[in-house]
């Protein structure tokens, strides 16, 4: 049987902060949440776990913080049987999403890029 080659897959890392609310606030306003959850994401993060968890190979490209998220999203990729070879460490924080969803399901979202927006075409010649 042939060495199945692996599917790459290059995009954003982020650790997702899911806040659960009664609704979305308007602009100034607090409101008190119901929930909170920290979960690994980013939408090449992802794919690359769900490809991982059908069994294919694969390789995630782009780049994590040198914070404490960079760590823990780097384990959870490796963990997941993606393969990591194409991560890179820039100095600084990881990417990370502040989701606020309401009880009816609406969402609302703020992604910081942090390590994600340092990808460059040099990352991608190193996929060797």
């Amino acid at each position: 049987m042939a060495v199945q080659k692996p599917i790459v897959v290059v995009g954003s890392i982020n650790t997702d902060l899911v806040a659960v609310t009664e609704r979305i606030p308007a602009v100034g306003e607090t409101v008190i949440g119901t929930d909170f959850q920290i979960h690994p994401g980013g939408k090449g993060a992802n794919q690359a776990v769900a490809v991982a968890r059908l069994g294919y190979p694969v390789r995630l490209i782009g780049r994590l913080g040198s914070d404490p998220f960079g760590a823990q999203l780097r384990t959870h990729l490796e963990s997941a049987g993606v393969d990591i070879a194409g991560i890179a460490t820039s100095e600084g924080t990881s990417g990370v999403a502040v989701i606020l969803v309401s009880c009816e399901g609406e969402n609302s979202i703020v992604v910081t890029p942090g390590a994600n927006s340092k990808v460059t075409p040099h990352d991608l010649l190193n996929i060797a």
